[in-house]
């Protein structure tokens, strides 16, 4: 593209001057240039970082990294990604910009200027290959701690209940080992009023106490077992249906502080990502004109 154009004019004595038209202040070939090479680096970097991860994670107990050391890797590693890619993408739109013959104060703006451009381009176009990836994996994080947070009436109407399958067969064992059922019949058959009772206390914060007689009289009528033993039966399978529903809200609010501070440390990266790229420009702006 040339850097200015030269229109006859016709002058007032009737003779032809030539204008010279000053070149636009935006090297928009440049800022693309600078944005997809940034946009690319991400990319690559992006998927490098995933390799790692799940290099750095293990099936097996006690092996690879804790969540929590993972959190902070991932972390720290969109900063560096960031980084890098703005730095390189700045660099970019700043060394292949046409040369500005004009005052050093106002090429300094437009390299910084270019610099954040290309920084904003590549951040558009990041966004834009990686759309339906990142919606995927907010939604899917929206919806387990949604489910984390309402636990008490998923786990009333789930299939699983609030209580394990284990603790449910323990509720409903027998006073005999292979002993048979007093009223001839199954575990099953009772256990999905155990489950809506159970869930409804858990929503409440208490068992109430006519449930708790009613529980105990259904354990023992079952199990030939005496009101008090049953009683204690529902009491121990009530505080662990609690705890398991305390530990679900738990790790709910635990993730929702981690999204919390994911985004917040996106943000604040991204900003000192478009600093580094706008630094950057300059930078390979002043390489550009020193070697003219």
């Amino acid at each position: 593209m040339p850097s200015h154009i030269n229109d006859p004019v016709l002058t007032g004595t009737g003779v032809y001057a030539t204008e010279t038209a000053e070149p636009s202040a935006t090297a928009w070939g440049a800022i693309i240039a600078g944005g997809l090479a940034a946009c690319a680096t991400t990319l690559v970097l992006v998927a490098l970082g995933a390799g790692l991860g799940f290099s750095s994670i293990s099936p097996w107990h006690n092996e690879g990294v804790s969540v929590t050391t993972l959190g902070v890797m991932t972390v720290i590693w969109l900063i560096v990604v960031q980084w890098v890619s703005s730095a390189l993408g700045g660099y970019m739109a700043g060394r292949l910009r046409t040369r500005w013959r004009i005052q050093r104060d106002e090429v300094f703006f437009r390299d910084t200027a270019h610099g954040l451009l290309a920084w904003a381009l590549a951040t558009v176009l990041t966004l834009g290959v990686l759309a339906s990836a990142v919606t995927g994996a907010i939604g899917a994080a929206g919806q387990v701690v949604g489910a984390a947070g309402q636990t008490a009436v998923q786990a009333a109407a789930s299939a699983a209940g609030p209580l394990s399958q284990y603790d449910m067969d323990a509720l409903m064992r027998p006073s005999q080992p292979g002993a048979a059922n007093p009223n001839g019949e199954t575990n099953e058959q009772a256990a999905e009023e155990v489950m809506t009772i159970i869930g409804n206390a858990l929503t409440s914060g208490q068992l109430p106490a006519q449930d708790r007689d009613y529980l105990a009289q259904m354990i023992a009528a079952r199990t030939s077992l005496s009101v008090d033993e049953a009683r204690t039966r529902v009491d121990q399978a009530f505080t662990k249906a609690r705890e398991a529903a305390q530990k679900a809200r738990e790790a709910a609010d635990a993730a929702r502080k981690a999204a919390a501070m994911l985004a917040l440390f996106t943000a604040l990266s991204m900003l000192i990502g478009a600093f580094v790229a706008s630094a950057a420009a300059a930078y390979g702006g002043q390489l550009r004109d020193d070697l003219d």
